[in-house]
């Protein structure tokens, strides 16, 4: 009986991906016409709902697929909704679904180089490419695919904490003679703090460097705080500059980075998991003036290049760097010719990989980068177009990036939480929009609470740009009369 459950014939395999298909393209029609989200369930209501799931009787597999996208149009955020102004989620393109679709199919496991020949081969393309748009050498560059941000950030500390201390990799935190010191702003991503945590530094290793009034790491702060570190013994050793900070979508200032790093012999990391897309379009380039002189950068696909979640990339100018850091011999794996770089499983986190590149690959050669230029522009172009539409309505803007994350306010409410957080509340029950509030970094300590709104879906037009502005006033309207 289990045997036969998993080895269904060919007319009922056809009838499940018929179905698959239809719930698929059902979804994406009928996604723009549905609240981006319907219900804020607790969590009794949902698990009531899957009570009279029994694993000891199995159902139809059609019926199940139903049952899935009925419940998931109920009790899910619609990230691929034209109207989700929220983090960098963005909606998938149909060939990156697809993509995802065959690479599931195929279940090529891409941890040795000769499992898995073509598969590797495309990734290290994809990463090749990535690393000469941000002007990375070619012979040295390195690169390899993670399941997100979170992993390749954790990557490139691994990598500068086994560069700058290579007694690290046998003796751990111990064989250290001074503390290991790691500077970050403020308004960077709070996966380093999981990173450090992991390694083993703690928070205590971590230096959060305070932003100057434009939101960017303030780099006279950055100068005394590695100065007096030094002083008191420690051991700095990792610098982190952010293209596009998660809340405000910001742009360190690269190139002064680099040079505090050159200066103090620190590794320099670039986070550039949603705004490092831009170096795909000529005229906006020069924002990451600086960037090549980084030793790694972690770049999310699955932002700004809309492919399905989850694809991360780090990439790195050494090229013993990855190598250093993850190489464990394992002789029970096959055998591999010698390659560039070695087999995947001796640079990354992971043992078992799936073809994470796949759906990238077919994205770029399919759309091509000129294609995804155009809707980098687009999307800016709307970042634009709603900072002027909130200016002249009456609002006030908090934060100034080219990249389309807008933060904003009322005059006479600056720093006023509950009149964010209940504007963020009437907009998301109205189920037209989904905003979120951002506690923005104060240049003299603390934070204050902004709207954010950002241009996430390439499905995303100037209709849904006004509407969400129309709705803006709807609720401060409401707000007002209470």
């Amino acid at each position: 009986m289990s045997v036969a459950s998993l080895q269904i014939p060919k007319a009922e395999r056809e009838k499940l991906w018929q179905k698959a298909i239809e719930v698929i393209e059902q979804y994406i029609e009928e996604l723009p016409s549905r609240p981006v989200k319907a219900l804020e369930p607790t969590p009794e209501e949902v698990k009531e709902i899957l009570k009279d799931v029994d694993f000891n009787h199995p159902i139809d597999r059609l019926a199940a697929l139903d049952f899935v996208l009925e419940q998931s149009w109920k009790y899910q955020l619609h990230t691929s909704h034209p109207r989700y102004f929220g983090l960098f989620d963005p909606t998938p393109t149909p060939v990156g679904i697809a993509a995802e679709t065959i690479a599931s199919a195929l279940n090529a496991q891409l941890g040795v180089w000769s499992s898995a020949a073509f598969a590797n081969e495309v990734e290290r393309l994809c990463s090749r490419n990535f690393a000469a748009k941000f002007g990375y050498p070619a012979e040295t560059s390195r690169g390899t695919f993670t399941y997100g941000g979170t992993e390749a950030n954790l990557s490139a500390l691994l990598m500068a904490i086994t560069t700058k201390f290579p007694d690290f990799i046998d003796g751990g935190l111990r064989s250290l003679s001074k503390q290991p010191l790691l500077y970050v702003s403020s308004e960077s991503h709070h996966s380093f703090l999981k990173a450090a945590r992991m390694i083993g530094l703690g928070r205590s290793g971590v230096r959060e460097i305070p932003v100057d009034q434009n939101l960017r790491m303030d780099i006279a702060v950055l100068e005394r705080t590695i100065a007096r570190d030094k002083q008191e013994g420690a051991e700095p050793f990792f610098i982190v500059g952010t293209v596009g900070t998660t809340k405000s979508g910001v742009i360190d200032d690269l190139q002064t980075i680099s040079s505090v790093a050159a200066r103090h012999d620190l590794w320099f990391h670039v986070d550039a998991a949603w705004g490092g897309a831009i170096a795909i379009v000529p005229e906006y380039r020069y924002l990451l003036d600086g960037i090549e002189k980084s030793d790694s950068i972690t770049f999310d696909p699955h932002k700004w290049l809309s492919v399905p979640l989850s694809a991360g990339l780090i990439l790195t100018r050494h090229a013993d760097a990855l190598q250093r850091a993850f190489r464990i011999p394992a002789d029970y794996l096959p055998w591999s010719p010698e390659t560039d770089g070695g087999d995947p499983y001796t640079h990354s986190l992971e043992w078992s990989r799936r073809f994470t590149g796949l759906k990238v690959f077919l994205s770029l050669w399919t759309i091509g980068w000129e294609g995804f230029a155009d809707v980098i522009r687009h999307q800016i172009k709307l970042g634009q177009s709603l900072r002027l539409s909130l200016t002249a309505a009456g609002w006030l803007i908090l934060n100034e990036t080219p990249l389309p994350t807008v933060c904003f306010t009322q005059p006479n409410c600056r720093g006023n939480r509950p009149f964010a957080e209940g504007m963020v509340r009437e907009i998301l029950q109205s189920g037209r929009a989904w905003i979120s509030v951002a506690h923005l970094s104060r240049p003299g300590g603390g934070t204050e609470p902004a709207l954010r709104a950002c241009i996430c879906s390439h499905r995303t037009d100037e209709t849904d740009v006004a509407a969400l502005v129309e709705q803006l006033d709807v609720a401060r309207t409401v707000s007002s009369q209470r």
